[in-house]
């Protein structure tokens, strides 16, 4: 799955609304760009709104869980990177499972 793949459902997981999608960033009418691929509140926002737990385990990744038990972990390169990815990786699952 592509970027745009996982925030467009991420997106709807989210309950989000946008109207273009512009590289890997989501774009409403009004100009309101999204992407927690990239922007560490947008992300924070999502695993927030979703009810996620974020958590480290050993040296090589993040665990990020949903109360109905989506499970994700990504190898960290970039610590903050891998966190947003895992965030999103995960609401996009969500919003898979919401089809």
């Amino acid at each position: 799955m592509n970027d745009c793949e996982l925030l467009e459902l991420a997106a709807k997981a989210a309950g989000h609304r946008y109207d273009a999608v512009v590289g890997s960033a989501l774009i409403s009418g009004s100009g309101f760009v999204w992407n927690p691929l990239v922007d560490d509140g947008d992300a924070l926002r999502l695993a927030v709104k979703l009810n996620m737990m974020l958590s480290y385990i050993l040296i090589d990744g993040v665990h990020v869980q949903w109360d109905s038990g989506v499970v994700v972990e990504t190898v960290f390169n970039n610590p903050y990177a891998a966190t947003r990815r895992a965030i999103v990786r995960a609401a996009a699952e969500i919003g898979r499972r919401m089809e």
